[in-house]
């Protein structure tokens, strides 16, 4: 046997009153009449009770007979079966898991605090209870394992001075992150006979060695950005208005009068200041 088997115990209500009887009957026969073999019937009585097993939603029991696996109760209610089966107990219901944060390497061999958040349950009882030595502990190794693997497959994030075209980062692209996530997570505790109902990134941050560098850098880059655009806007600007003058013939502009106007309409659009005016009241020479 090397899969689950589902079975059902015999009616737990009927071998339970069946027990009240011979209880009730061995310790009345035993006061009247003080032989000593209702003990016999005593013993049998009391040789029922353990063999009653209670199954709740969700739950099941795995049952064994001298190491040999029997079948799995998964049908709630109470049932009696075999008094020699072992019996083990395993929750279906699921759990979630929240990993501890952990101090691993992206991509590019940025030091990077992560932790995940895994919803799973037990789908097959066989596998959980045999082919693994506890299948909780082995969900937390793998776990753990599974993302430091993901984490060394993506960027923390994309910078623009490292040439990087990458179209899937751990801190802009969640999703896809969390679907490869529970991909290698499935992967790996099939073996397990475990579901993974979840798999998600739950905290991401650099490490504290360099979370104030990367924070500096990231500031910079989104300058950079910043002051690009700005950029493309005043030259814009610029051409928009020599274009206008030029068409509305306010102004005849020479040629060092016009890298004038336009290095002072570049300081003014460009400035991180508001201009102050300065009012000419002479010739346009002086």
């Amino acid at each position: 046997m090397t899969q689950e088997k589902t079975i059902e115990g015999s009616n737990g209500y009927v071998m339970l009153a069946v027990f009240f009887l011979l209880l009730i009957g061995s310790i009345v026969g035993f006061v009247n009449t003080g032989n000593p073999l209702w003990g016999i019937t005593l013993f049998i009585a009391i040789f029922i009770l353990p063999s009653l097993i209670l199954v709740n939603p969700n739950e099941s029991r795995v049952l064994l007979l001298f190491g040999d696996y029997k079948g799995t109760v998964k049908k709630n209610g109470l049932f009696w079966v075999n008094p020699f089966y072992t019996k083990k107990k395993i929750s279906l219901r699921a759990r979630n898991f929240d990993s501890e944060r952990l101090k691993v390497n992206d991509k590019l061999g940025n030091p990077v605090m992560i932790s995940t958040i895994l919803v799973w349950r037990v789908h097959n009882t066989f596998k959980a209870s045999f082919d693994v030595d506890n299948f909780e502990n082995f969900v937390v190794v793998q776990t753990d394992a599974a993302v430091r693997k993901l984490a060394s497959l993506y960027p923390y994030d994309n910078f623009a001075d490292e040439g990087l075209d990458e179209d899937i980062t751990l801190r802009s692209s969640m999703n896809e992150v969390s679907n490869a996530l529970e991909k290698e997570l499935e992967e790996r505790l099939e073996i397990a006979g475990i579901e993974v109902l979840e798999a998600r990134i739950g905290y991401l941050a650099y490490a504290n060695e360099i979370a104030s560098a990367m924070l500096k850098r990231q500031q910079a880059t989104a300058i950079v950005a910043a002051r690009h655009k700005i950029v493309e806007g005043a030259v814009s600007m610029v051409e928009m208005a020599l274009e206008e003058l030029s068409r509305k013939e306010l102004v005849d502009l020479d040629p060092e009068r016009r890298a004038a106007m336009v290095s002072n309409l570049m300081v003014v659009l460009c400035g991180d200041r508001d201009a102050t005016p300065v009012v000419n009241t002479g010739t346009l020479n002086h």
